[in-house]
């Protein structure tokens, strides 16, 4: 009776090990998935930036109407 209560832990305990390891690994993966996505998103506010300034620029330089 011991040995089987015994054993039902050591493989709810493997289990556990085997999950515990998976759900690091998958943690590992979307944080550099997070990295990947933050360092884009920073590339693509430069580049939103950039296109607000010459757009501004753009505006400036046309000629204002009389109505």
């Amino acid at each position: 009776m011991m040995d089987s209560e015994l054993a039902g832990l050591e493989e709810k305990l493997a289990l556990l090990v085997q999950r515990l390891n998976a759900l690091r690994a998958e943690n590992r993966e979307l944080r550099q998935q997070l990295a990947v996505r933050t360092d884009e998103n920073s590339r693509l506010a430069e580049k939103l930036a950039a296109a607000k300034t010459r757009i501004e620029a753009l505006l400036k330089q046309i000629p204002e109407t009389e109505t």
